[in-house]
């Protein structure tokens, strides 16, 4: 599933119509049907319709999509809340097809009626504005969004909800709050913005027509998915040995978060690497060793508990080396981090106290050769970038795909919809997981994770998404089963990573 900006959008509809050469009328036709079949499945016919529309093509859906209901029988009132010289085109062509076929338009702006129509009727369906609104909203359409969303209709948004930006980086704004959104062709930037996913209540994309090819060549993002997963995860090969699927090294832990290194090794054996190393304080080495048996351990230099720099390490011997996972965050872990910048020949993962260090080493960046990949929660990634975490997320495609193309790292933004960029700036989104996950520990884990998932025979940027989808997937099943979203711990998400491969299996040869 791909994701868009307005701008993308209107390309794709351009192309469509005037490169490949699929009439307006008949686009518009193929959407409104489309949502009428999906509107259908949650009316009944005896509950009355008020279909509000307004210019563009989101009004000319609305036309299709009354006429679908009129045709079938259902209750449909439509009031069109603009004056009859702003429809025009592909919409004023399907309006005159609806009232042919007897269908009647009201003109409403008042307060007063819109608030009698909508309180006779049990839906409302939304196709006021589409995706090219910019800014608040003016009177009247400002009026008539504040009484549908005071209403007791279930309200039900056409593409997007009306008068909510397409795009991230919008600050002021009046929408409608959906309960249902049928989302057009594409999903929108802001579906997945904090400030803004609320809007759309629940969303389902709507294909109509659109050639994929086309949806593909404008748009550098898209929504990471068990099909994905499925098509892209390698195969284990029958002679296949513990050399065959990576040595790794996590190097962390300090005698107040001694768990966390634990954690983070379990779950890279469990996710599928065939050998795993901690590096850590002799002390911790004792508290963690009974829990991850199958880890072999390397003891560190310790200074009051924490790691002490300064070691050499066999670093050559490694394919993938994680830090930062209870690190601590005195000067001297930070010389352990930058010791890794400088010598580590392999792909290096960076959490936690990693990402606090690597601040003031930002430069060391653009020197490696090999791959760094961060794996920042809002607040370290607003920290990097000196935003606060509120201008981050509300801008947060931009924000981390810049970060990502200054210094040659990938991203995974942590979140409920996870954010995964490339240096060259291709971008993923990852929404698996549920509210459990909220929990100490559980980005241990998906460090983890994506130590194992880049040690395997797969490209780095899908590696990275499928390790938040075994992440993600993993609590969702552990809730379906066993757990509650209370109770879920992160060593009960290592616990689910068995399920994930279960349920989701390798699709390929």
């Amino acid at each position: 599933m791909y994701i868009v900006t307005a701008k993308e959008m209107y390309d794709i509809d351009d192309y469509t119509i005037n490169g490949i050469g699929l009439e307006g009328k008949l686009l518009m036709e193929n959407a409104g049907r489309a949502l009428s079949e999906k509107i259908i499945k949650l009316i009944r016919e005896t509950e009355p319709v008020c279909v509000f529309i307004g210019a563009g093509n989101n009004g000319g859906d609305g036309f299709v999509i009354a006429r679908v209901l009129l045709d079938k029988g259902y209750l449909v009132q439509v009031v069109q809340v603009v004056p009859d010289e702003k429809i025009t085109g592909d919409a004023l062509f399907h309006k005159h097809i609806f009232i042919q076929c007897g269908g009647e338009v009201s003109y409403l702006t008042d307060p007063d009626s819109i608030w009698e129509m909508v309180e006779r009727v049990h839906f409302v369906i939304d196709a006021i504005i589409g995706i090219g609104v910019k800014g608040m909203l003016r009177k009247p359409i400002q009026e008539i969004v504040r009484i549908i969303n005071q209403s007791k209709a279930c309200v039900i948004s056409v593409d997007i909800p009306s008068g909510l930006p397409a795009d991230e980086g919008m600050a002021e704004y009046t929408s409608i709050y959906a309960d249902y959104t049928f989302v057009i062709g594409a999903a929108k930037e802001s579906t997945f913005l904090v400030e803004t996913a609320e809007h759309y209540g629940q969303w389902e994309i709507v294909p109509i027509g659109i050639p994929n090819l086309v949806l593909q060549n404008n748009s550098a993002k898209r929504q990471w998915a068990a099909a994905d997963f499925r098509k892209t995860i390698p195969s284990r090969s029958v002679h296949a040995h513990k050399g065959t699927h990576g040595k790794g090294l996590i190097i962390g832990g300090c005698l107040e978060m001694p768990g966390s290194l634990a954690m983070s090794a379990k779950a890279a054996l469990k996710t599928g690497a065939g050998l795993v190393t901690a590096g850590t304080i002799e002390k911790v080495i004792s508290m963690i060793a009974a829990s991850c048996p199958e880890a072999t351990y390397i003891r560190l230099p310790e200074k009051d508990g924490y790691i002490s720099s300064g070691t050499v390490l066999p670093l050559s011997s490694y394919e993938a080396i994680a830090v930062g996972i209870g690190l601590g965050r005195n000067e001297d872990t930070g010389n352990v981090v930058s010791e890794l910048l400088y010598n580590a020949s392999c792909p290096l993962v960076i959490d936690a106290d990693g990402i606090y260090h690597l601040k003031s080493k930002l430069s060391i960046l653009k020197q490696r050769s090999e791959p760094v990949i961060i794996t920042p929660h809002p607040g370290e990634m607003a920290m990097l970038l000196d935003l606060s975490i509120s201008d981050l997320l509300s801008a947060p495609f931009h924000y981390t795909r810049k970060f990502a193309k200054d210094y040659g790292v990938y991203i995974i933004l942590k979140g409920k919809h996870t954010i995964i960029t490339s240096p060259k700036g291709r971008q993923a989104v990852e929404s698996s997981g549920n509210p459990g996950l909220a929990k100490g520990g559980t980005g241990d884990v998906l460090t983890g994770i994506a130590l194992a998932m880049i040690m395997q025979d797969q490209e780095l940027f899908e590696a990275l998404c499928n390790a938040c989808f075994i992440h993600g997937k993993a609590a969702d099943i552990q809730v379906e089963v066993n757990q509650t979203y209370y109770d879920l711990m992160a060593t009960d998400v290592i616990d689910g990573i068995s399920n994930v491969y279960r349920t989701f299996p390798c699709n390929r040869a």
